[in-house]
């Protein structure tokens, strides 16, 4: 590719397959690379850039605040991270915010407090029912924790105490709860397991299962925090509170911010037992109170909602054209069933064609574009996807 030598990429350790490209800048749903070609991204980052590329409200947020206090240690408190924690406070069951830098970290807190939960009140408890196919990060716990089959016999041994059931499946977390459970932990929608949601009656029931066990209702809201299914919160949508949630991703529109978040009851932290270097610094958390005020103003939610199900329709139009499965997902986390393994071959040719998509799984193409992607560029999006499995001959 053109000038894609005078980039040092072997200084890099290789971590995942990456195409022989190289990004330069980025602007709302579009990107472009080296080479001054334009992608329009439908991935943005795993689901993290919910304002689209480099927004004006983060850019100007960023500089503001850098020149005003960029990290004083979390030793002290600042005035961001106060203000964005009262504002998650203000909008969910919640009373207690930790800050974090990444969604594993995030999770590995709700383990790490979880635990002391149970060792405080529950005769030491500690195991954690969690679900095939889930993704909860990649520290060794989170991995531990995470049902990713790829995930089975890497880095062994694993940190023990996690035990899977099977999602939808209320049978299945029953008969894993013993008096070493401490906590269910479940994502509202399995993002990496190609977008499978638990549906509302099996969160409710997961509640009321919970509650009768006097466990602890974890739910890892990474993905579907922040306005992705088109509520603030994905849990929200089956009406239930829980014990703990987690963030990130959005929270941060493409800077590094992830919470823990618990109720007053089960928080149970003392001084020395979490922490982080640059957690909740003012320059991170201002931002994620920049996004908030984005995410919560009159008419935002609601414009996800209808921008996801028009996305949603004319990916079932596509289906139907080509035969292809089902359409699932909910406000801009969508999926598409291809009924054959040829995602990764649509995804490259989709990427030749200007047009960035993610398959997390073989015959799944997962579409995450920037909460603020519109109605023109989905029609962008489907003319492109079109042409693209048009001429792969998957056709039937």
């Amino acid at each position: 590719m053109k000038n894609y030598d005078a980039f040092p990429v072997d200084a890099l350790m290789n971590i995942t397959s990456r195409p022989e490209l190289v990004f330069i800048r980025g602007q709302g749903s579009w990107l472009w690379d080296n080479t001054d070609k334009r992608y329009l991204d439908f991935v943005q980052g795993w689901a993290v850039n919910c304002l689209g590329h480099c927004p004006a409200v983060i850019a100007d947020t960023l500089a503001r605040q850098a020149r005003r206090l960029i990290t004083p240690s979390p030793a002290f408190y600042n005035q961001p991270a106060i203000e964005l924690a009262a504002r998650i406070v203000e909008n969910s069951c919640f009373a207690k915010v930790f800050f974090a830098n990444s969604g594993a970290e995030a999770n590995e807190g709700a383990i790490k407090l979880a635990r002391k939960w149970g060792a405080l009140n529950k005769a030491g408890a500690h195991e954690i029912i969690t679900f095939d196919n889930s993704f909860h990060g990649r520290t060794l716990a989170t991995m531990s924790a995470s049902g990713k089959p790829q995930f089975k016999d890497l880095f062994e041994p694993k940190v023990p105490g996690f035990f899977k059931a099977t999602i939808n499946d209320l049978d299945s977390v029953t008969d894993l709860i013993s008096d070493r459970t401490v906590a269910v932990m479940i994502e509202p929608v399995q993002g990496e397991a190609g977008v499978i949601a638990a549906s509302d009656a099996f969160l409710r029931e997961l509640r009321e299962l919970t509650r009768r066990e006097g466990v602890l209702l974890i739910v890892d809201e990474i993905q579907t925090g922040m306005g992705r299914t088109g509520t603030l919160w994905g849990h929200q949508h089956a009406g239930i509170e829980p014990d703990i949630m987690t963030l990130g991703k959005m929270l941060g529109g493409g800077v590094p911010l992830a919470a823990l978040v618990a109720t007053r009851a089960v928080t149970c932290f003392a001084p020395g037992d979490q922490g982080g270097t640059f957690n909740g610094n003012p320059l991170m958390t201002a931002v994620g109170g920049a996004i908030m005020d984005t995410v919560l103003a009159p008419g935002f939610l609601e414009d996800v909602n209808e921008k996801g199900d028009y996305l949603r329709a004319g990916l079932v139009a596509l289906s139907e054209r080509y035969q292809l499965g089902g359409v699932r997902g909910r406000g801009l986390l969508v999926a598409l069933d291809l009924k054959r393994e040829r995602a990764g071959e649509i995804v490259d040719r989709a990427r030749d064609a200007g047009l960035l998509l993610n398959a997390p799984r073989p015959q799944t193409l997962r579409f995450m574009p920037a909460l603020t992607v519109s109605v023109e560029e989905i029609d962008t999006m489907l003319e492109i996807l079109n042409e693209v499995v048009a001429e792969s001959r998957i056709i039937t």
